[in-house]
C-alpha cells in the first residue's frame, strides 16, 4: 500500500495569516521589531522556538505563551489548499495510508484537521508536544515510523520547508516537495521531487515507491 506522511503548514493548508499575525504579536508583546509580512513568511512551518531564537527574542516561553493565546483564537483561518482534497481522494482510493506529520503542536493541529475536514482521511496524526518534546522532526517520524510499522523505503515524506526534506532524508525516506506552499526550489533543493500543484502528487509518490498493491 505504502504510507505518505503529509506537513500540515503550507503543504495541506493555506496558514499564513494566523501564523503571521500571531508571530507579530509575540514579537511585539516581547519589544522585539516586527519584521515585514513577508520576512514572517519565511517562518511559517518551523518550529517557534527556533523562529523566535532567530528573531532576537530574549524569552522565548513568554512569547510562545503569547504567541499561543493570539493564535488560539484565529487558528482555524487556514484554508486547505485548491486541490488537496481531490489529491487526498485519489491517494485513499489508492489504498494509501495517510499521517499527518508536522511541526505544530499535536494540541492545535488535531483541532484544525477536524474543522478543515482533514481527519477522516488520516490513519495517525504526528506533532510535538506543548512542552517541545517532539520538536525535531526528523525525530518525529522516527518514531512514527517505529510506532506505525511503516518502512522507510515504501513511505514518502511531503512538504514545503528544509525541515521536512531534513526529516526525510535523515529516515532514508524519499521527499516530494510542496512548492505551492512557502519554501522554495532552492530550499527543497535535493527533494526527489518538487511539485507545483497537489494535482500531482499522487503520481509523484507512485514514481517514488511504485503502485499500492
Amino acid at each position: 500500500m505504502g504510507a505518505v506522511f503529509l506537513d500540515l503548514d503550507g503543504t495541506l493548508s493555506d496558514s499564513a495569516r494566523p501564523i503571521t499575525a500571531s508571530i507579530a504579536h509575540a514579537l511585539d508583546r516581547s519589544g522585539v521589531a516586527v519584521p515585514e509580512v513577508d520576512t514572517l513568511r519565511r517562518y511559517v512551518g518551523p518550529p517557534l522556538s527556533d523562529t523566535f531564537a532567530h528573531l532576537g527574542v530574549a524569552d522565548v516561553e513568554t512569547a510562545l505563551a503569547a504567541y499561543r493565546a493570539h493564535y488560539h483564537a484565529i487558528m482555524f483561518d487556514a484554508p486547505v489548499f485548491d486541490g488537496v482534497f481531490a489529491a487526498l481522494d485519489v491517494l485513499k482510493a489508492q489504498n494509501r495510508r495517510l499521517y499527518l506529520m508536522t511541526a505544530k503542536p499535536r494540541a492545535y493541529a488535531i483541532k484544525i484537521t477536524a474543522h478543515l475536514g482533514l481527519a477522516e482521511y488520516l490513519t495517525a496524526e504526528y506533532g510535538p508536544e506543548l512542552d517541545g518534546t517532539g520538536a525535531r522532526k526528523s525525530d518525529l517520524l522516527a518514531r512514527a515510523l517505529a510506532e506505525t510499522g511503516e518502512e522507510a523505503g515504501q513511505s514518502v515524506m511531503v512538504g514545503d520547508r528544509a525541515h521536512d526534506l531534513q526529516a526525510g532524508q535523515a529516515n532514508d525516506m524519499p521527499v516530494i516537495a510542496a512548492l505551492w506552499g512557502y519554501g522554495s526550489d532552492a530550499e527543497m533543493q535535493g527533494a526527489n521531487r518538487a511539485l507545483h500543484h497537489p494535482a500531482d502528487l499522487s503520481g509523484a509518490v507512485t514514481d517514488l515507491i511504485g503502485e499500492a498493491t
